[in-house]
Order: C-alpha cells, then sequence, then structure tokens
C-alpha cells in the first residue's frame, strides 16, 4: 500500500516538475562594485517590491532566477550606502545581465553594516514574540529561533529534529499520535511544553510536527500568558511554528529522502500566481513520510498537506488563508512506567535495569489512527503608516483511534508471583495498554489585534491592543488494562509473539467491564490585553503589558450524556513587564523582565472554598549582542521563577482525608546563554549551554525540597558548526557537525517511590551537502556513535541508535 501511494504522489510530483518547465523563465545575473572597481561582497540586489532577490558572494556577483516576463525595478541596497535602482524589462525565456556601482570605495564600504544575509542562522526579529515587528536586541524576553536555513543543513523533518538547537530544551516524549495531546512533550526551564501555537495562534496537532512547511521555528522562554494566554503555553514558555507563505513568482521544490530502517519521504513546495493581475497567490507544501524503528513493529506513515493563499487587495488590505492537514497511522514507541516503588526494582538507573534495549514487546503493530487539521485565515489592514488592524481565525481538530501499548516493570515481591518476601529485583515486565475510542478535540481562535506607533512629546510608543477568545470543544475517550500478561524483561527464552491486536482485542471483550476515562468539555476563555514599548531615549526601552482573562469551564461528562459536573470559572489578571538598555546601540542590549503565567484550577479545598488560579512568576536579567556586522549574536541571562498556589494534599480535616489545601510552591531558577556566529565566511555556528536547578517548597513530605521528577536533567548543551565552500571548484560543497548533552535525569524522585536515573548523554550528528542553484544533495549521520540512550517524562525511553539518511531536492 505504501509503496502504491508513493508512486502516485511521485507521479504527480512529476507533473508538478514538468508544468514548471514548461512557464518561461528568466535570469537576471550581474555584478556589484565599488568606486575603484573592486567587487562589493554582501550587497542585497533585488526586484523592487517583489520579494525576488539575492546577496552579493565575495566577487560581486549575483543572480536572480524564476523571474517571468514583465517590467521592474532592480534595486541595489545595504546598510550604510544609498540604494541604486535600474529599470528593467524581461522578455519570455530571456536572461539580463546588469551591473551596478556604487559610490564607495573598498575601504570605505568595509567600514559599513553589509553583512545582510550571511549569518543564516539567525533571525534577526519576530512579529509574534510580542505580537508587534521588534528586533531581538529590542526585546526584553530569551527567545531561540530555528531557521529554516538550519533545519536544510541538517536534514531536518520535523519539530522534533528542529528543537535540539534549542538551548535549554530537551525532549522528553515522542509524538503520541493520540487525539488532544499527541505533539511531542518538551521541557524548559523546569516545565513541559508542547508545540500548540502555529503564526501565533492555536495549531495543536495529533502526531509529529511536519516540517515541510515551516520557515522557522520559535521557543519561546519563560511564563507568556499575557500575551498568549494559558491554554496553549506553560510557565517554561512556549513553541510557535511559523509556517511558509506565497510569494510573488513562480517555484519551488521536490524532495525525496530515504534511509535507515525503511525510511522513506517524499515532498514539495510549489508557488504560483493564480491570476494574471499578480494579486493572487497560492503556495502547495506536501509530504508522505514513513518512518520504521531499529525495534521491530514500531512506525509511523503519514500523508501531510499545507496548502497557501495570498491575497492582495490593495495597499491597505490584504488575506491570507492556509491550512495544515495531517493523517496516517503509527504506533506508540515504547514507554517504561515505574507503578512500583523503584527502591523494589534491585537498581535505580536505566542503563542497569537488563530491558532489552531493541524489543517493542509486541507480536504485531499495534497502531492508531490519527488524523488533524489546522485552518487559519488573517485579514491585515493599514489605516495609515502608524496603525494597522490584524484579525485572524483559527480552527483545529485532532482525532486518533486505536491502541496505545505501554510497559512497566514489576518486582520480585510483587504479591501475584507469589513470593511476597523475595530480594529486591524486577526479572519481569508487565504489558499493558491504554487505547483511545474515537478521541477528538475540536479549538477555536478568534484574536483581533490593532497595532499603532506614536509620539507622546518626545517619547516614542509602539503599542497593541487585543482581544482573544479561545474555545475548546473535547470529546475524547480512553480506556486501558494495566496488564496483559508478565513477560521477561531481557529478550532471553521470552516469545512476545502474543501480544497482538487480535489477542488483545479479545483480551478486552472478556472482561465484565472497561476502565474509560472521559475527557468531554467545553471552555471558552474571552481575554483582552494591552502591551506598549516604550522609546524612554534611544538607547532605553520599556514594556508594560496587561492581560484581563475569564475562564469559563463548562464541566466534564461522558457520552451517555449525562448532567456535565465540575463547572466554574475564573477571572486572572496577567502583567508583564520589561526593560531595555543599549550601552552600544543596535550592538549590546543589558535587559530585564517581569513575566507571568497562570493555570486555571477547579475545585475546593479543606474548608469548602474554591481555589483560584495557579501563579508563576519570573524574573530574569541578561545580555544580549549583535555585533561584528551581525556575525555574532547571543544571549545569556539569568532566571527565576516561582510558582505559587500549588494544590496539594492535606490531612488538615479528619472527616475527610482526602481533602486538599493550595498552599504549595515550586522554585525554578537557572542559567541559559546561547550563541549564533558566523565568524568567518561560509561557516556557521550554534551553541548553546543551560543549568536549571529547581525544587518543591512547601509541598508534602514526600517530595519536600527535592527537584521536580518532570523537568528534565538539570544540565544540557547543543552544538552545530557547518561549513559551507562559497568560491571555487567546491562552491556549493558543505558539511556539519554537531550534537546534545544531558546530565543524569532524575525521573522518580520522592521518599516513598525513591530514585530512578536515567544516565547521561552525549549524541553527535553529521550531515555533508552541496547546495546548487537548481539542486541540493545531503546525506546526514545521527547518533553516529551509535549511543544507547534514554529520555523520559516520568518514564523510561529508550531512544534511536545510528540512523543514516540521504535527500536530494530539484529546484524550479
Amino acid at each position: 500500500m505504501f509503496k502504491t501511494r508513493l508512486f502516485i504522489l511521485t507521479t504527480l510530483l512529476s507533473f508538478i516538475g514538468l508544468f514548471s518547465f514548461a512557464q518561461q523563465f528568466s535570469i537576471i545575473s550581474g555584478t556589484v562594485t565599488t568606486s575603484d572597481g573592486k567587487p562589493a561582497a554582501y550587497i542585497s540586489v533585488g526586484l523592487k517590491g517583489k520579494g525576488l532577490g539575492n546577496v552579493t558572494n565575495e566577487k560581486g556577483v549575483f543572480e536572480i532566477q524564476r523571474i517571468k516576463p514583465g517590467a521592474y525595478i532592480l534595486r541595489v541596497s545595504a546598510v550604510g550606502i544609498q540604494n541604486i535602482e535600474k529599470p528593467v524589462v524581461i522578455s519570455a525565456g530571456e536572461n539580463k545581465t546588469v551591473d551596478f556601482v556604487i559610490n564607495q570605495n573598498s575601504n570605505q564600504l568595509n567600514e559599513v553594516n553589509i553583512n545582510q544575509g550571511v549569518n543564516k542562522y539567525i533571525a534577526k526579529k519576530s512579529e509574534f514574540v510580542s505580537k508587534m515587528p521588534l528586533n531581538n536586541l529590542e526585546n526584553p524576553q530569551v527567545y531561540t529561533t530555528i531557521t529554516k536555513e538550519t533545519m536544510a543543513d541538517q536534514l531536518v523533518f520535523s519539530v522534533d529534529d528542529a528543537a535540539r538547537n534549542a538551548t535549554g530544551v530537551q525532549k522528553m516524549w515522542e509524538a503520541t499520535s493520540r487525539g488532544g495531546d499527541g505533539g511531542a512533550y518538551y521541557a524548559s526551564r523546569g516545565f513541559i511544553v508542547q508545540a500548540k501555537l502555529r503564526n501565533g495562534i492555536a495549531g495543536n496537532v495529533t502526531g509529529r510536527n511536519d516540517a515541510a512547511n515551516l520557515e522557522n521555528v520559535e521557543f519561546i522562554k519563560g511564563p507568556s500568558a499575557t500575551l498568549f494566554g494559558s491554554t496553549l503555553t506553560s510557565y517554561g514558555g512556549l513553541i510557535n511554528r511559523i509556517t511558509k507563505k506565497p510569494f510573488e513568482g513562480i517555484g519551488g521544490a521536490v524532495s525525496f529522502s530515504t534511509g535507515s530502517y525503511d525510511f522513506n519521504r517524499v515532498s514539495t513546495d510549489f508557488n504560483l500566481p493564480v491570476d494574471k493581475d499578480n494579486h493572487i497567490y497560492a503556495r502547495l507544501n506536501t509530504s508522505y513520510n514513513y518512518k520504521g524503528s531499529f525495534q521491530e513493529n514500531v512506525y509511523d506513515k503519514g500523508f501531510f498537506i499545507a496548502p497557501s493563499l495570498s491575497y492582495k487587495v490593495n495597499d491597505k488590505l490584504d488575506f491570507v488563508f492556509d491550512a495544515e492537514i495531517s493523517n496516517g497511522n503509527s504506533t506508540l514507541k515504547p514507554f517504561v512506567f515505574f507503578y512500583f516503588p523503584v527502591k523494589d526494582l534491585g537498581f535505580d538507573r536505566a542503563d542497569q535495569s537488563g530491558i532489552a534495549y531493541d524489543k517493542s514487546f509486541t507480536g504485531d503493530a499495534m497502531k492508531q489512527k490519527y488524523n488533524s487539521s489546522n485552518f487559519s485565515g488573517q485579514a491585515n489592514y493599514k489605516f495609515n503608516d502608524n496603525w494597522s488592524s490584524h484579525t485572524s481565525f483559527s480552527s483545529n481538530y485532532s482525532f486518533s483511534n486505536g491502541r496505545g501499548t505501554y510497559l512497566f516493570l514489576v518486582p520480585n515481591n510483587y504479591p501475584p508471583l507469589g513470593n511476597p518476601t523475595a530480594a529486591p529485583g524486577a526479572d519481569l515486565i508487565s504489558r499493558a495498554d491504554q487505547s483511545t475510542d474515537n478521541s477528538k478535540i475540536f479549538t477555536y481562535e478568534v484574536q483581533q489585534n490593532f497595532n499603532g506607533a506614536f509620539n507622546l512629546g518626545s517619547i516614542k510608543n509602539r503599542m497593541v491592543l487585543g482581544l482573544d477568545y479561545l474555545r475548546q470543544n473535547s470529546d475524547q475517550l480512553f480506556y486501558s488494562i494495566d496488564t496483559f500478561d508478565l513477560t521477561k524483561k531481557d529478550g532471553t527464552g521470552a516469545n512476545y509473539n502474543n501480544f497482538t491486536e487480535a489477542n488483545l482485542a479479545a483480551f478486552y471483550a472478556a472482561l465484565p467491564s472497561v476502565p474509560k476515562y472521559p475527557y468531554n468539555f467545553k471552555t471558552n476563555t474571552y481575554s483582552a490585553y494591552v502591551s506598549d514599548v516604550i522609546n524612554l531615549t534611544d538607547r532605553l526601552i520599556a514594556l508594560a503589558a496587561l492581560r484581563v482573562d475569564r475562564f469559563d469551564n463548562k464541566g466534564n461528562s461522558d457520552r451517555a450524556g449525562s448532567a456535565p459536573k465540575g463547572a466554574y470559572k475564573q477571572t486572572v489578571f496577567s502583567p508583564k513587564f520589561g526593560l531595555v538598555f543599549q550601552p552600544i546601540k543596535d550592538q549590546l542590549s543589558l535587559f530585564a523582565n517581569y513575566q507571568n503565567g497562570f493555570n486555571n484550577i477547579n475545585g475546593i479545598d479543606y474548608k469548602g472554598d474554591p481555589f483560584k488560579a495557579e501563579q508563576a512568576n519570573q524574573i530574569e536579567g541578561g545580555v544580549k549582542t549583535n555585533i561584528l556586522n551581525g556575525k555574532l549574536t547571543g544571549s545569556i541571562s539569568y532566571y527565576y521563577i516561582k510558582v505559587k498556589d500549588i494544590v496539594r494534599g492535606y490531612n488538615q480535616d479528619a472527616s475527610n482525608p482526602n481533602a486538599r489545601i493550595q498552599d504549595g510552591n515550586k522554585i525554578s531558577k537557572g542559567i541559559e546563554a546561547e550563541i549564533v556566529a558566523n565568524p568567518a565566511k561560509g561557516l556557521n555556528i550554534i551553541a548553546g549551554f543551560a543549568y536549571n536547578d529547581n525544587r518543591m517548597v512547601n509541598a508534602s513530605p514526600d517530595v519536600e525540597g527535592r527537584r521536580d521528577a518532570y523537568s528534565a536533567a538539570p544540565y544540557s548543551a547543543n552544538l552545530w558548526i557547518s561549513y559551507k565552500f562559497i568560491d571555487g571548484s567546491l562552491k556549493g560543497f558543505g558539511l556539519g557537525a554537531g550534537g546534545n548533552y544531558a546530565s543524569d535525569n532524575k525521573i522518580v524522585n520522592s521518599v516513598s517511590q525513591g530514585v530512578f536515573i536515567l544516565p547521561a548523554y552525549e549524541v553527535f550528528n553529521a550531515s555533508v551537502f552541496y547546495d546548487h542553484s537548481r539542486f541540493r544533495i545531503g546525506v546526514k549521520a545521527d547518533n553516529f556513535t551509535n549511543q544507547k540512550y534514554w529520555t523520559g517524562y516520568s518514564t523510561m525511553n529508550p531512544q534511536d541508535l545510528r540512523t543514516f539518511t540521504g535527500s536530494v531536492t530539484y529546484k524550479f
């Protein structure tokens, strides 16, 4: 079936490629030189108002491809020089050569900032982090942007893979493909984060986050509820996927990738005009992906399609519509849980567990079907040069149905084994299941932002006024068994073939009742926010923001139609403040911020009083740089986050020993340092280091003063170094290498359960590529030292062994 679908898709892509060849493209090339005849390197040359352009190389040569017939203005621009424009008329199939001379000599040119586009791994500004276009040095918040250039050099096909470049972010769980919580789980600053936003608004997925239509991925750090709310964010931050948009012109690419464990992938990116007046452009990104595993009966197979459309009505009004549709089926990678005290297991580290690393412990693929869709639209209206309106809508659907196999270690003294006095140890593993029954969740968001710039006296203000409505409608149902059987954990002499879909279905059918867990609820969140960035001087910037959030939970019910229970409402205020001072303007910033996050809590305490929303407050300070004409950017910061009003068990009322009290705290603090550098032409570096220290305060005696078991490793680091030859006979050839480090991670950490550790690991990756104007060839090796290592979210999850991947891309 896979081969048939792959053949159909490949054939379709071939027709797209033939269609593109039928178009009569043109090329404009030429040179830019200084007044003394020397080449002008790294100068921008583009078609004015058309979004097509390039940068001159070391010899001052430029080339702009995929130009359709018409009349254009060719513009040369760079920081510190006067723009030069020349008219040019292109006929069908005609190539033109146009040369420029700038009015500066080579020595003068070296003294100005002409390094545009060289440090390809950085994004100089973001329109989403503060919901307004701010340069990184103006922004008091810390964030990491993974660019499409980084993903291309590393042959990255998903957000999961891109995340390894984000400082302080560690993957905890693979994507589960379950409706509602299907995306991968990460840890940031001691808290769990998922990629739930897309272009700044709701955009959850069921399975893996495909990168076929990604322009950038933003990892925004710290509590961010003031501008983004609480439903889609966490105290550790948020992950925002920025998608590719239609552009003026015709072009695209077709890629085929293949590799270890039957990995096969076909993807396309195709852009074209829809109307002859060039007001409407469309873009289509697609992929078909099959990925096996070093473990038997583990795979993920799915199709992804992402169309987008832009319509420019006039100079004031434009619309953008886009969608993401994915479907497929997959198996859950083995998760080993700890349902018994780890002190009874006889070991306290994953590398001592003796579990067969390469086993899934199943007889066939315990699969589930999944699909998700995101539909969104945005209307942008420009009132004048200072004020604009941005109206956004997002609709998300997430679905899954099928099996979710999981495992847990069983102590030798477990009573059913018949030897309750046995010495500590665990020779057996229980095979269990948690299935989803046509689980689905709908999310809708409508957001209105007004952006403006104005002066109060001599003080410049940049402001966003926002209204937001978010609705979630959940109809999720989980059902499970704790034990299908007990079997040997090490694979020796064991037959795992009896754990099959048919036998599991028969097991469920024989039960007198099956435990079911419905999540059938409706919630509405109504919010308003305002944020003002104030230029007190040209070097001193202040930020002040406030959100008011009204949460309305209609209660939880079941599919039998029972009356909802647990309905409640809460109103929360969320402030944010920031301060930036630039000792060296546009090169060095000292920043500080206060950020807030919250979590709506239902229920009453032991006195009968309703709980209030849990709050997290962060104080952070640090330094950001953008020096050497953009060749070196980076940041270093220290943060301190305090979560208050955590609900915990408290035996305050003798008549109700399960009554709870809301007085717990969590302290999370740490350091993050990141560098993105271009120290020499063709050489690009990403490096990061993070340390997080957290502990529970005023908690139950079982965890008081201990590190949260869901926080990931306290120390982590990431590195990637890439070199691409810019000139000479090896022009276009490049190679890269790097890796990730994480220290010991305590995934169980309490008095009653004991301590269990995932050992520290170092994983190394490398790639080689050749990038031509018409095609790109790449090869990568992930985990090339073939290290066995584990990640986990209170679980032990074996990770991929060494894999090789090759990719060929044709660009048109």
